[in-house]
């Protein structure tokens, strides 16, 4: 199969061009890892709409699913929005259409009946929608404000407005500045905590805590001091996204799979991990029962693996 991939990609009608390496199989099933020696021709090959895989040694044709390497590892957010609250105020459909636009790198599910849309996409682009329709929440709330001080007309406007606030009071800014939450992809969050630990160095006045559930991280930023130091806690909130968006763009994750899962191959892995990690500052190793992380930029982690799995062979051949 190694070689029918190489031609494949190889091929000018595939808008291919001179392969460095193809690696099948691999630890993940079905997926292969092909390197061109041109940055160019990887920009092409994923340009082309189709890429269908023929040669008279198979059976018959397989349409391939080509992505960049390590696209879209972290973990994205899935959420569901209730737009009903803004029926009152706008068309709904053209509310959307208005998000959509704004929000091109997040997918969205059809607007229900009773005004609910799920929409899914990374953390940045989550955080850009929230405070998109935080807006549009507020600039409701300063007019239902007006509009009860001199009529209270429309009770269940004001009720849902209410709402509103009270289900999004964790993400708002305050007045005070006094507490704030910062949602982080959990990878994301150990690698701001090891390599970029001075985004969470604070005063006294400041405290930072957090509560990891799975993929998701939960920062929360409080005040503890004078009511003069509250900036302090918005600042520090947008240091902490302002890195975490950075992050997000540039880092990428593979993961390491245990096979026998027995005591002695993960202290294999654990061996092979810390043997060629002062080669690659920059990653960083997270170890679990049953496969380990490697977080970095692209090439990092790439060559990082293939290392770390020919130091396992050497030594299953060596035994």
């Amino acid at each position: 199969m190694t070689d029918i991939l190489m031609i494949h990609f190889q091929m000018s009608k595939n808008n291919g061009g001179d392969v460095e390496e193809v690696m099948y199989p691999t630890r993940r099933k079905g997926v292969a890892y092909v390197t061109f020696e041109d940055q160019e021709v990887v920009e092409n090959v994923l340009k082309k709409d189709e890429h269908r895989l023929e040669d008279k040694r198979l059976s018959r044709y397989y349409l391939l699913k080509v992505t960049r390497y390590c696209e879209n590892v972290f973990s994205s957010v899935t959420s569901v929005l209730d737009m009903s609250i803004f029926k009152d105020q706008f068309v709904l459909e053209d509310l959307i259409q208005e998000i959509k636009k704004k929000s091109t790198a997040l997918s969205f599910g059809p607007l229900q009946s009773n005004g609910h849309i799920s929409v899914q996409g990374s953390f940045p682009a989550i955080k850009l929608l929230r405070d998109f329709l935080l807006l549009k929440a507020k600039s409701l709330s300063e007019k239902d404000k007006r509009e009860a001080s001199k009529s209270h007309q429309r009770p269940r406007r004001r009720l849902q407005q209410q709402r509103l606030t009270t289900e999004t009071s964790n993400f708002v800014d305050g007045a005070d500045g006094e507490k704030q939450v910062v949602v982080l992809d959990t990878d994301i969050y150990h690698y701001m905590k090891y390599f970029f630990s001075r985004t969470f160095l604070v005063n006294d006045n400041v405290v930072i805590s957090d509560v990891t559930d799975g993929d998701i991280t939960t920062v929360y930023i409080k005040n503890i001091g004078n009511r003069s130091d509250a900036g302090q806690v918005l600042k520090v909130k947008e240091k902490i996204e302002n890195q975490s968006i950075k992050l997000h763009n540039t880092l990428r994750k593979e993961r390491i799979y245990f096979q026998e899962h027995t005591r002695g191959e993960k202290q294999r892995y654990k061996w092979a991990c810390e043997n060629l990690k002062p080669h690659y500052p920059h990653v960083l190793i997270i170890p679990y029962d049953t496969h380990i992380d490697v977080v970095g930029n692209p090439a990092e982690i790439f060559e990082f693996t293939k290392k770390v799995s020919s130091e396992i062979q050497s030594l299953f051949q060596t035994r």
